[in-house]
């Protein structure tokens, strides 16, 4: 139902809970120092393969093409996405109780949404540039410029931290009168709307069109992109040229499917259908276990980060 039991007090603009209880993982209590081993290192591991992504590519001309300038860019999102919500994690972990100040929740919110939705809105961006790069080679300069780069990246972020605002300012519209406990290990729109005290109607619609796009919509363009490049891959006569082609999008696959996997598996599912323990464990992937992929998965597969990984730092060299 998209009515929630109405507030006994003076429902205002403004919530009426302070703060938030974020369940976490309360209900396992012997496993909270080592879930917290885990989760610090899956937060280590991930900062430090990033930043190293970004040094990587920042430093060494011979990564400045577009597809390292949005493996940069995906970097990058990496950090804001597992930043915003390892740090409260681990603190709740430690602490006896685990609270989010209603300003804190709604800041998670906001940095959340923006860099999990700018994720899979450059997903469909990087599919297109392996795409022309396999489909269209001899163009590939022309039709994937230095400007037309910038502008997707540009457009990637601005949309995406549009969408951000428009979901966390209709979340701020919204009361909460009472119980303030999140069944969640962060702040997440489907347990925060079902705090609410108010109509979450426009917020389950926003939702759902969110979803749309950014699930559905480029999830199919995704698989467009992927349905031309392998079938250019199978009309390359020799074998080496498969395996050379196929190598330059093999990451960029392999990461894409573990992320849209973890994001149907959580989201994409009717608001009534919400369930606690199947979206904390998608959070986990895309929050932890993905940031923290993603550069192991380009570094390991991919010889021209290695390289320029090895020419930074003489560390990696053996």
């Amino acid at each position: 139902s998209s009515e929630n039991p109405p507030c006994s007090m003076a429902i205002s603009n403004h919530s009426q809970v302070t703060e938030f209880i974020l369940q976490g993982f309360s209900e396992h209590p012997s496993l909270r120092i080592p879930l917290f081993g885990c989760f610090l290192s899956l937060y280590l591991v991930a900062l430090t393969g990033n930043v190293l992504i970004i040094t990587a590519i920042t430093l060494n001309s011979s990564l400045h093409s577009p597809m390292y300038f949005f493996l940069f860019n995906l970097a990058t999102m990496d950090i804001i996405c597992t930043s915003s919500v390892l740090p409260k994690v681990l603190q709740g972990l430690l602490s006896e109780e685990n609270t989010i100040s209603y300003g804190g929740c709604m800041t998670q919110l906001y940095f959340l949404i923006w860099s999990a939705s700018s994720e899979l809105l450059l997903f469909t961006v990087m599919a297109y540039d392996r795409y022309v790069a396999i489909c269209h080679p001899l163009h590939y300069s022309t039709r994937m410029s230095k400007m037309l780069c910038n502008v997707l990246a540009a457009s990637v972020w601005l949309i995406c931290a549009f969408n951000s605002s428009i979901h966390t300012g209709l979340m701020t519209q919204l009361s909460f009168c009472g119980p303030n406990v999140i069944t969640h290990y962060f702040c997440e729109i489907p347990p925060l709307l079902l705090l609410s005290c108010t109509s979450t109607y426009i917020n389950r619609v926003m939702t759902v069109l969110a979803d749309a796009f950014y699930g559905f919509i480029n999830f199919v363009l995704t698989l467009v992109s992927y349905g031309f490049i392998i079938s250019s891959i199978l009309k390359i006569q020799t074998t080496e040229g498969k395996k050379r082609a196929f190598s330059t999008c093999s990451s960029h696959l392999i990461v894409v499917s573990m992320y849209y996997t973890a994001v149907f598996y959580a989201y994409i599912s009717p608001i009534c259908g919400y369930n606690p323990e199947r979206s904390k464990l998608a959070g986990v992937l895309y929050t932890m276990l993905s940031p923290t992929l993603n550069p192991l998965i380009y570094t390991l597969r991919n010889k021209e980060v290695k390289m320029a990984l090895r020419k930074l730092f003489p560390c990696f060299r053996n």
